[in-house]
């Protein structure tokens, strides 16, 4: 009798994965559709997760505060612009340097 509830127990606990996992799956396509939406028709961001520094986990507290610190996002802001910048003018160089190479 314990056997059988057992093996009971053990087919709900299986039907309950698969649930978990279409509804995952399910959730991750909303997402990308979302982000997909959100491209074509917003203006374009990028998200990414980054992780504490390593020998930083002391400070933890501090490190997750900054997800919502509008002058350190103003910082991260900036960092952005300054690599962009600087893709643009290597990129404009790269044209440059490719027009003279066809008029040469």
């Amino acid at each position: 009798m314990k056997l059988g509830r057992i093996k009971e127990i053990e087919k709900k606990l299986e039907k309950m994965k698969k649930l978990f996992k279409l509804r995952e799956k399910r959730e991750e396509e909303y997402e990308r559709t979302k982000e997909e939406f959100r491209k074509a028709l917003g203006k374009p961001s990028i998200h990414f997760d980054i992780e504490i520094p390593k020998g930083y986990e002391d400070m933890t507290d501090e490190f997750l505060q900054l997800e919502g610190d509008e002058k350190f996002k103003g910082k991260i802001e900036n960092l952005v612009k300054r690599q962009l910048r600087h893709e643009r003018r290597e990129k404009t160089k790269n044209k440059i340097e490719e027009k003279e190479i066809d008029t040469t």
